[in-house]
């Protein structure tokens, strides 16, 4: 398994085969952007901070020297770009005249901070990392656009699960920048409930668990595995789960397996401090300073944003131009990682790209 894929783009290169359709569409640019002296919010500065980043296409602008088909992706908890160069994702999207075609748009998928090739704890610095939060991924993805990237304004601001989390946070520290907004699979409200207990027994396996020392280990923590569980757990639906582990000894047989293959690969302190960062997340006091469309999408059968709770259909109703659609279960959803089946929602992107052209040129 390819270490910045992360956990839940893992279980859904798995899950989703049957949605894979391939398309043409150019290769990845890969880069880095070192930003100086970054100050987090914390108060720690990090002397160089690299973010890395995949772009597809090419930057233009308008006369007046504006940036007209910049696309912003950001990934999930412990993903990386490299999540959406896939053909359930890039191959429904990417490809000519489809909705982000690259020969039209110039796509930016960005490492957050603490993940995939960008700066992290596992670089060496262990628990010594700066304790990063969703405002300094934010500030760091819109510094590598503007002052890495030139892009001085975005057509489509969108993101999966954390990315989505990002999203509306872009839309409110950042209102002017852009055309549209997608988050997928996230709430406009703190991580609360259901969603901060999984977390919380994340953290407090790892920070209790003897064998973490402080984050100055040598082998991997034995809690990386109960980390590795967990995640495993929210990440799809009872249904699914059920359909591949019918017996209690094949349910043994493939968590084993799935945490042996991400135990290869994974970091005890990258995880937690991915997990960690969500501590700063609360974009529900600020929702009605989001000025750009937004459509938020989430799918009936997540685990993680579970839609019985209402939150999603109350919050969106302060949001000047939100909507929110839900994904009915179905076979072809895959729970929390629906957000990266393209083919569940990709009607409604090109609806909210058309809806933002017309009132562009209005």
């Amino acid at each position: 398994m390819n270490p910045t894929i992360g956990i839940f783009a893992f279980l859904l290169s798995i899950l989703a085969a049957s949605f894979a359709s391939p398309a043409d569409y150019p290769a990845p640019t890969e880069g880095d952007y070192t930003i100086r002296d970054f100050p987090f919010a914390s108060g720690e500065i990090l002397p160089e901070l690299r973010l890395h980043y995949r772009t597809l296409g090419k930057l233009e602008k308008n006369a007046q020297g504006k940036t007209t088909n910049a696309i912003l992706i950001m990934h999930g908890t412990t993903g990386s770009g490299a999540q959406f160069i896939r053909s359930e994702f890039a191959g429904e999207l990417f490809g000519k005249d489809q909705p982000l075609d690259a020969t039209k748009f110039f796509i930016v998928l960005p490492d957050g901070i603490g993940h995939g090739k960008s700066s992290k704890p596992s670089d060496g610095m262990h628990a010594r990392f700066p304790h990063y939060g969703y405002l300094d991924m934010v500030e760091a993805q819109y510094r590598l656009l503007t002052e890495g990237l030139g892009v001085n304004h975005a057509r489509l601001v969108m993101g999966t699960s954390m990315g989505g989390m990002h999203t509306w946070l872009w839309g409110e520290s950042h209102p002017d920048f852009m055309d549209a907004l997608m988050p997928l699979a996230s709430l406009p409200t703190q991580i609360s409930g259901r969603n901060r207990a999984w977390r919380h027994m994340v953290i407090d396996a790892i920070r209790n668990d003897p064998d973490w020392r402080g984050g100055d280990y040598a082998a991997q923590p034995s809690s990386l595995r109960t980390a590795a569980e967990m995640l495993w757990f929210m990440s799809s639906n009872p249904l699914l789960r059920q359909k591949e582990a019918p017996t209690r000894a094949k349910t043994d047989e493939v968590l084993d397996k799935f945490v042996a293959d991400y135990l290869k690969t994974s970091d005890a302190n990258d995880v937690l401090y991915a997990i960690e960062a969500s501590h700063d997340y609360d974009p529900g006091p600020n929702l009605e300073e989001i000025h750009a469309p937004l459509l938020a999408i989430n799918s009936a059968d997540d685990m993680i944003n579970p839609p019985e709770l209402g939150i999603l259909e109350g919050e969106i109703k302060r949001v000047p131009k939100g909507r929110a659609v839900l994904i009915p279960l179905s076979d072809k959803t895959r729970g929390h990682g629906s957000h990266t089946l393209a083919a569940l929602w990709k009607d409604q992107l090109m609806s909210l790209l058309k809806e933002t052209e017309q009132q562009k040129n209005e």
